[in-house]
């Protein structure tokens, strides 16, 4: 049976690295968190959706909170998955090495996100899916028509680490080959139109690089002995399904804490899903205390459950551990851990389904994002077809399209990737300013 090796899942290689350098300070991986850290992109996050767009409210989570309390999820089941397999892994790797990468790697897994969350991915497919609009798809490959139809955030996100931050076309950010390995949820391009049928643009399957990224993909998976299972298609890097049981952690429960302060939820819908996730771990004191907030008892309540799904999400890592090599898992961790704590995670994302994303509020906010990316893309995809004759309108837009770097040519896709590039950029406010701005209606704040 074919596995792949921690020897080399675990390489400190940078891509598009022209040195190798070591610092007493900092590790590889460390410096990948680092870069990210202070990447314009990661700020960005700061004002895009989590769930709720265009919100007001200080206290909900936005794209950026979220990474990075996913960011400290990773890195304790990295550290403890870590600490249960360390006779597999080579002498020089400690746990806080594979913590540190998953730990950067979940800094990252948003970050190429769109703003106004999966509204606002909904929004572009629904935009390139119009039959209006097809003719600024014609002279494009089968494949390429797929990326724009299906515009996907992780892949977005692979592109920007890759290509767009800090070294333009020679590596984005240089992150250790682990890093990217880890962060790579879907290690295989998008499928074809024809083979997507007419599926609504919110059901479009996953997927984690577009034509652009193809041979990235490659150089990334053979540096790091990933099984493939067909042309530009490979199996996950074993971290990565750490990565994923992270964010699904954070996802399906603390985010339940912003539908109680917008008044979607009560704190006694909650209670009781998190109690039972707790198990054996014990009901926490400050439940039975009069004089305890909400805040307070929950903030009590996540940090019981977190050490439990922690502890049992590891413990599933190192007991499939030879089928993750393999490339054979099948399904997500939480899958594999006691039936209750599966249960759990469903009743959690059930609840916020049922409350949370089809909330009134919510649907009256994702239709102002929703009709926001429409004028932006309105707007700027028509200035994409090469040679075209720009009317004076069109010239003032070309005008913020160069001052936001873009360089177009006579490759059609990429002046469409690169307008794509721009508005993914875009914070939730940004967005919408700009498109009040094409409509007239105010300047814009950009």
């Amino acid at each position: 049976m074919t596995q792949m090796r921690w020897l080399d899942l675990l390489s400190t290689v940078r891509l598009g690295s022209k040195k190798q350098s070591t610092e007493q300070a900092r590790s590889p991986f460390h410096k990948d968190y680092d870069r990210i850290i202070f990447s314009q992109s990661f700020r960005q996050l700061n004002r895009k959706t989590q769930v709720h767009p265009l919100t007001q409210h200080d206290g909900i989570h936005t794209r950026l909170t979220h990474s990075l309390e996913v960011s400290c999820i990773g890195r304790s089941l990295g550290m403890l998955a870590a600490e249960k397999i360390k006779d597999e892994l080579p002498p020089w790797i400690s746990p806080a090495d594979v913590g540190a990468i998953i730990q950067a790697a979940c800094l990252a897994h948003d970050i190429g996100n769109p703003p106004f969350g999966h509204a606002g991915e909904y929004a572009i497919r629904e935009w390139f899916d119009d039959a209006s609009h097809t003719d600024f798809l014609k002279d494009l490959s089968p494949e390429q028509e797929a990326d724009v139809r299906q515009f996907e955030g992780n892949a977005q996100g692979l592109r920007l680490l890759t290509k767009i931050d800090y070294h333009p076309n020679d590596g984005g950010m240089r992150l250790t080959y682990a890093t990217l390995g880890a962060y790579l949820k879907y290690p295989w391009l998008s499928k074809t139109i024809t083979s997507q049928g007419n599926i609504p643009a919110s059901k479009r399957a996953k997927f984690g690089c577009y034509q652009s990224e193809k041979e990235i993909l490659v150089q990334i998976a053979e540096q790091l002995g990933l099984i493939q299972l067909g042309e530009y298609h490979y199996c996950r890097h074993p971290l990565t399904y750490l990565l994923e049981a992270a964010d699904d952690i954070c996802y399906a429960l603390i985010d339940l804490e912003d539908g109680i302060i917008l008044n979607m939820l009560t704190y006694e819908e909650v209670e009781p899903i998190f109690l039972d996730l707790i198990g054996e771990y014990g009901t926490p004191e400050e439940l039975a205390m009069s004089t305890t907030t909400w805040q307070q008892k929950i903030a009590a309540l996540r940090g019981r459950v977190m050490k439990r799904l922690v502890e049992e999400v590891s413990t599933a890592f190192a007991r499939k551990h030879g089928e993750i090599l393999a490339g054979q898992l099948t399904g997500s961790l939480l899958q594999y851990c006691s039936p209750d704590i599966e249960d759990g995670i469903n009743r959690a994302k059930d609840l916020a389904r049922n409350k949370i994303f089809e909330h009134p509020q919510k649907a009256g906010l994702e239709i102002i994002a929703h009709q926001s990316l429409q004028h932006i893309l309105d707007a700027f995809i028509p200035l994409t077809t090469p040679n075209k004759t720009l009317s004076f309108k069109e010239q003032r837009l070309f005008t913020i399209l160069a001052r936001a770097g873009t360089h177009f040519s006579d490759d059609h896709y990429d002046n469409i990737m690169q307008v794509l590039d721009l508005i993914s950029k875009f914070s939730d406010h940004q967005a919408y300013n700009l498109a009040q701005e094409l409509q007239g209606n105010k300047a814009g704040l950009m």
